[in-house]
């Protein structure tokens, strides 16, 4: 190891006897190797900042007095001595330009003291240090001859001997140093192709010493010398000492902040892990617990049952019928709604005209209320409310900072028989280019921005044509902007657009090799280098985009091999992102990202967005229907070649909009397919010859008008009063009105064709009496549901609310029109029948009479002879309780593993270009959201407790709020951050930093007062700068300056300016006032609703906790809080409380059918239980399914389990109330008539009703309507014929009531055929008589 000092000298000396040592042949202290200027160098085509090189000069240092020591001492302070001994190897011109070089850097290095001073140290000792030769050796020099005819060397090469130790401990210090307008490091702008993730000391210093990056006049070569070696022939490493980011430069400064150096960090403990799943040993905790509860019930379950069999064999006496207050306060109330029904009935069937007609005006009349109907698309109107925190966070940002931004975006990726190819690049080595990265290529993807570019729609409704820049997003121009300044990213930007540069070839030479460059090499360096102003081949083009901005490789190209240590969005939001000049872009650093291998190229285009109110919404959406018209044809251009995936800011809502328009045939196809089997099935057929007359298609058609009257004139009636709709209304509510309407129908109508007319009876009596026996459980279901409904509309999701209302409207109405409109039809309908005329053509018939016996039946006979007997016997009654058991339980416990949340891909149709797209985003798009986190009123800016509780650089808080949220960004799995928060106080102190030349005022002339911009070379503007000294504005200044800050250009000579970047990140009333302000951070790449959800509920967290400690300012008002904002966060927001509130919903569902079936039954306890755990079971086996079927539970879930509760209440409460009043001598026997009665009755009107116009819309194309719509309406069905019909029978012959009458009571029923009166004397008699 001793040996390896004097090796590394050994090599340093040879190198240095081959480098023309002739030029500094003195090495000594107190000498120069250059002084003075000497022109510019003739090597270098194009320079970014006009300087001079210097003139060869081998000899004494010189004194440095008046103006030249005065500069040095803000320049370069280090090398003052005193008054009369310091010396320098620089002149005062040489001392001006240096001072114009550490200006720039300073903007960018600033906010951190040390790596400032450090970096500027390096050019003041390699340009004005005495010892200049002592580490400096000249080894190239060109004669140039002056205008007055002087001649003169001028270096344009020499040598730089640095000490390991010292390169190290300057590039250390600026490493992690951050540009906050962003998010990235400052030190990708000072490393050329290596950027901030490749870059090493080595590697930073070459690139200040490259003359083709632009700013360096002349070739300097860096030797870094290993500690202790001396590289002989008297040249000595400069090894001064440079300061650590944790070290302050003096007692009254501060050391860099830990955003710019981890040494400064404090120990920030790591988030608790999330909980890990409930688990009892190894095995699932739910699932355990669940098996318990399902054993605890079934083994008290069969106890009960063993314990009632002995009870039993004890005591052989029938059940005594129930008696007291209660059962006598619900005969009473049951026959008083018999007698008022039978009235009813008895009157309407004699007058049917007239009231047929008016039920007709009056739904007709409401209906016309749908012409004032407004729909409701928009989706942040439909699912989040308008009083919600997002809403109200959505609301404040829009009135301050604007819309956000609309996105069009094409992703261009190669088909499979498109190779890759390996480029040699002079200049940067062998390369792999993919497939999509050629020449072809790029060719293609310039013509089809080209013609975007130049593409031009005419709006109507304007009366003008509208082209891209009268929409675009200009962020360096926003006032006028022309083509050239609208923001545009793409891989192409990196030649401007132009197809000059892209074609563009020349020759370079590197060291020994000579070799053509041209895109290739062009590209790999701005992939590496976007920040750059002018690459390193003799092509000498800028990576800059033609708008001025740098176009990030992860923003233009995807799908490249490389691991993502961060992630960036801007305004893509969820469907990728979106980087703009002068916006705060987040560069994220991929660990050996191989960007040429990319596999897709992105053009991303960002508009503008204006509210829905403002005429020129209309021009955005007019020029990005043009946008999808020209990329259409582009796809289908190179569909051989290419694979073209697209999407505009209005395509979700156009393919959403489209395929609801495209299935409204497939819903129609569903109606007409009940309608059809409601017009069949209500037919009761005794022979061939009379089966036109007993033929129930005129009846059906009207029940359904009836049933479709009463939706109608529900919307209407709510248009009236003015609230609006939505197409999933339109979509669920007649399926549900037409389930409960339907059962309603079938009951009626059955009922009257098997009651036969008693003695004496006329047929409007007939059919009062039939309305009585069926009315009351009709008007049981249909109050149940009402009221389920209306408390749905307790919810406060606009969609569920509006359904909730409109539904239980629809179903009042569709109650009151059966009871007028359809009992008249049904009068009229059996006038026609008893006339034998034909079902249709009333006009022809066939003779009276024929046969008078029932009809062809098939359900009822099965249930009565086969299923019923079966069901019911004493073997299978246990397993069937058993098994019901058990599937709830098992639905219980899948309940917990139903997803939450509604990914965008399901709200597309199968066809939709939009599933190609985000199959292409979410595989070649590695980009996260961005969240901003708004400031709201309320807070001092300007003070310096202020500042320093927001900014993150030198002298800031430890927990200011861009330090808080850097701190989460390193956990980025709790907090789903991954770049910290873009700060326009930061950047606005470094703006002010009187070393740079950001912030200066004219001192006389005309302008005395105003803003110098930094491009002024106005000698008004000399030692003008806004401040004097580097420390805090203020209040005055702040106020003063920051209007200035944010409308400065930025500019080579001064980055920081604010326009673009943070013009529109700060609200400010016409005093100045500060009312809102945002920081922009970005999350990791998000993928799922969860995912989406996770994130808000994190940024809600660490919101609050920066709220709570930015009102500890002084100064601060109560009420000022800081939020995080994005725009999906209106979207997700539902999903923090979907499950409470659906839980309430549901619970405030039941509570009615609970309580309304207490009443009308009598207060009958034990039938209201029943009714209350069927129709629960119902739900935890619909949501139990759901989880097995990958239906999400979200939103449009609720609202179909919301009308699962009232098509329940349709399966459960009819069978209910036929038990409850039938008065068989025990429970078995009643369950057995209730089932054969009702069950064949509910079978035919809900279930059979139902399930053919849900098999039909499985071929619907949404799939938004297969899953929501045809699975789970289909689950909710199955579930609700199996336990109504096979579940609750049994739960009845177990806890059913007692009969309410005895056996002998029954004798007085009319017979088997006595309906739903099932034998109860309560319909016997007039209410006098018997209460």
């Amino acid at each position: 190891m001793a040996a390896s000092p004097a090796l590394a000298g050994a090599v340093l000396g040879a190198l240095l006897a081959l480098a023309a040592p002739q030029l500094t042949p003195i090495h000594r202290a107190g000498y120069c190797a250059f002084y003075g200027e000497c022109g510019r160098n003739p090597e270098v085509n194009v320079s970014l900042v006009s300087s001079n090189v210097p003139c060869l000069y081998n000899g004494p240092a010189y004194l440095a007095t008046g103006t030249l020591l005065q500069l040095l001492r803000s320049v370069c302070p280090e090398l003052v001595h005193g008054d009369n001994d310091t010396r320098v190897c620089c002149t005062l011109q040489q001392l001006t330009a240096l001072q114009v070089s550490v200006a720039l850097s300073g903007t960018v290095l600033a906010r951190c003291p040390s790596c400032s001073r450090n970096f500027a140290n390096l050019y003041c000792n390699n340009i004005c240090s005495p010892d200049q030769s002592l580490f400096t050796n000249v080894t190239r020099m060109v004669n140039r001859t002056t205008v007055l005819g002087e001649q003169q060397e001028a270096v344009v090469e020499y040598q730089c001997f640095y000490s390991q130790r010292y390169a190290d401990a300057a590039f250390n210090s600026c490493k992690d140093v951050r540009l906050p307008a962003t998010g990235g490091y400052a030190i990708d702008t000072m490393c050329g192709i290596y950027g901030a993730r490749l870059c090493t000391t080595q590697r930073w210093l070459d690139f200040q010493g490259d003359k083709n990056n632009g700013l360096a006049p002349l070739q300097i070569d860096f030797q870094l010398v290993p500690n202790s070696t001396q590289p002989g022939d008297g040249i000595e490493p400069l090894d001064e000492r440079a300061w650590g980011c944790s070290e302050a430069l003096s007692a009254d400064q501060q050391p860099c902040s830990c955003q710019d150096c981890a040494e400064s960090c404090a120990a920030v403990p790591a988030p608790p892990d999330p909980a890990p799943p409930f688990r009892l040993g190894a095995v699932d905790g739910a699932l355990v617990i669940c098996v318990v509860l399902f054993g605890f019930f079934a083994l008290v379950f069969l106890t009960a049952l063993m314990c009632r069999g002995k009870k039993k064999k004890k005591k052989k006496a029938a059940p005594a019928p129930r008696g007291g207050c209660a059962v006598r306060l619900g005969t009473c109330s049951h026959r008083f709604l018999a007698d008022v029904f039978r009235r009813w009935g008895t009157l309407v069937a004699g007058h049917p005209v007239p009231v047929l007609v008016a039920a007709a005006v009056v739904a007709v009349g409401l209906s016309v209320g749908m012409m004032t109907l407004q729909l409701t698309t928009d989706p942040v109107e439909l699912w989040s409310a308008p009083g919600s925190q997002a809403r109200q966070e959505k609301a404040f940002y829009d009135e301050h900072f604007g819309p956000f931004m609309r996105t069009c975006q094409v992703i261009v990726t190669a088909r499979d028989q498109r190779p890759g190819a390996t480029y040699n690049s002079v200049v940067l080595g062998a390369k792999n280019f993919s497939g999509v990265l050629s020449a072809e290529v790029l060719s293609a993807l310039l013509e089809l921005q080209e013609q975007l570019t130049g593409a031009s729609v005419w709006v109507e409704e304007e009366g003008r044509e509208v082209t891209l820049q009268d929409v675009c997003y200009a962020p360096l121009n926003p006032s006028e902007p022309s083509l050239a300044d609208c923001c545009i990213n793409s891989v192409t930007q990196y030649f401007q657009n132009n197809r000059t540069h892209l074609a563009m070839e020349a020759t370079q030479t590197v060291g020994k090799e000579t070799g053509t460059v041209d895109w290739h090499d062009h590209l790999i360096y701005c992939v590496n280098s976007p920040l750059s102003f002018k690459d390193i081949t003799t092509l000498e083009l800028s990576c800059m985009a033609e708008y001025g901005g740098p176009v990030f490789p992860y923003i233009a190209l995807g799908g490249y091999p490389g691991e993502w240590v961060g992630a960036v969005g801007w305004d893509g939001v969820r469907r990728g992102a979106a980087g703009c000049s002068g916006v705060p872009w987040v560069p994220c650093r991929a660990a050996d990202s191989e960007y040429t291998q990319a596999e897709a190229l992105i053009v991303t285009y960002s508009l503008n967005n204006f509210p829905r109110s403002d005429p020129r919404h209309k021009w955005v959406l007019s020029w990005e229907q043009r946008f999808l018209e020209v990329v259409r044809d582009f796809q289908r251009n190179h569909s051989q070649n290419l694979s073209v995936s697209f999407m505009a800011e209005r395509s979700l809502e156009d393919e959403i909009n489209r395929t609801t328009g495209e299935d409204i045939p497939v819903f129609a196809v569903s109606y007409l397919v009940v309608f059809a089997y409601i017009a069949l099935a209500l037919g009761e057929y005794t022979a061939w010859r009379r089966v036109l007359v007993e033929s129930k298609v005129t009846l059906a058609l009207g029940g359904i008008a009836v049933v479709l009257g009463a939706v109608f004139a529900s919307m209407g009636f709510l248009a009236l009063v003015g609230l609006p709709s939505s197409l999933i209304i339109l979509e669920v509510v007649p399926f549900l009105v037409l389930a409960v309407g339907a059962d309603n129908i079938f009951i009626f109508v059955q009922e009257y064709q098997q009651s036969q007319r008693e003695p004496g009876e006329t047929r409007e009596q007939h059919i009062g009496r039939v309305l009585a026996q069926v009315a009351p459980s009709m008007l049981l279901c249909s109050i149940s549901e009402v009221i389920c409904f209306l408390l749905g509309a307790l919810s406060s999701m606009p969609a569920v609310r509006t359904f909730a209302l409109t539904a239980s409207v629809a179903i009042a109405f569709d109650f009151l029109l059966q009871m007028s409109g359809f009992v008249a039809l049904l009068a009229l309908d059996a006038r026609r029948q008893e006339a034998a005329r034909f079902d249709i053509c009333c006009c022809c018939g066939t003779e009276k009479g024929g046969p008078t016996g029932p009809g062809l039946r098939v359900l009822r006979p099965f249930l009565n002879h086969f299923y019923t007997p079966l069901l019911l016997h004493r073997l299978i009654r246990p397993l069937v309780v058993l098994l019901f058991l058990f599937f709830s339980f098992a639905g219980l416990y899948l309940t917990l593993h139903v997803s939450v949340g509604l990914d965008q891909e399901i709200a597309m149709p199968k066809d939709s270009y939009m599933l190609q797209y985000f199959s292409d985003m979410n595989q070649y798009l590695p980009v996260g959201v961005p969240t901003y986190f708004v400031t709201t009123g309320g807070y001092n800016f300007s003070s310096t407790e202020g500042t320093n509780a927001i900014c993150s650089s030198a002298g800031c808080d430890d927990n200011s709020l861009t330090q808080l949220i850097q701190y989460a960004t390193r956990f980025p799995n709790v907090s789903y951050l991954a770049i910290p928060a873009t700060s326009w106080v930061d950047d606005f102190l470094d703006w002010l930093n009187p070393t740079g030349r950001c912030c200066r005022i004219h001192r006389f002339g005309n302008l005395t007062g105003q803003f110098c911009p930094s491009t002024s070379n106005d000698i008004s503007c000399l030692s003008g700068q806004c401040l004097n000294a580097t420390r805090r504005p203020t209040v005055e200044e702040f106020e003063r300056f920051l209007p200035w800050f944010l409308h400065d250009l930025p500019t080579l000579q001064c980055a920081k300016g604010g326009l673009g970047a943070y013009d529109t990140a700060v609200s400010m009333d016409a005093n100045g006032t500060i009312m809102a302000s945002r920081f922009m951070a970005y999350q990791r790449p998000l993928r799922t609703s969860q995912e989406y959800t996770a994130a808000l509920r994190a940024a809600r967290a660490l919101a609050e906790n920066i709220t709570g400690t930015l009102r500890q300012v002084p100064g601060t008002d109560p009420d000022f809080r800081v939020y995080p904002y994005t725009v999906t966060y209106v979207y997700y927001e539902q999903y923090l409380t979907v499950v409470g509130e659906g839980l309430f919903t549901l619970a405030l569902c039941l509570v009615p059918t609970f309580l309304v079936s207490f009443v009308l039954l009598g207060m009958d306890l034990r039938s209201s239980v029943a009714t209350l755990i069927t129709i629960t079971m119902i739900l935890l086996d619909t949501v139990g399914i759901m989880a097995l079927w990958d239906i999400p539970y979200n939103a449009v879930a609720l609202i179909n389990l919301v009308a699962a509760v009232g098509i329940s209440v349709e399966f459960v409460s009819h069978l209910t109330c036929a038990f409850a009043h039938s008065t068989k001598p025990n429970r078995v026997e009643r369950a057995a008539e209730a089932t054969v009665t009702m069950g064949s009755k509910v079978v035919a009107g809900v279930a059979m009703t139902n399930l053919p116009g849900i098999v039909v819309l499985a071929f619907a194309k949404a799939q938004l309507i297969q899953i929501f719509f045809f699975r789970l309406n289909l689950i909710i069905t199955l579930a609700g014929l199996a336990h109504g019909l096979v579940f609750l029978p049994v739960l009845l012959s177990y806890m059913g009531p007692s009969p309410r009458a005895t056996p002998r009571d029954s004798k007085r029923s009319a017979g088997p055929d006595t309906g739903l009166a099932l034998g109860n004397p309560c319909f016997e008699g007039s209410v006098r008589q018997r209460c």
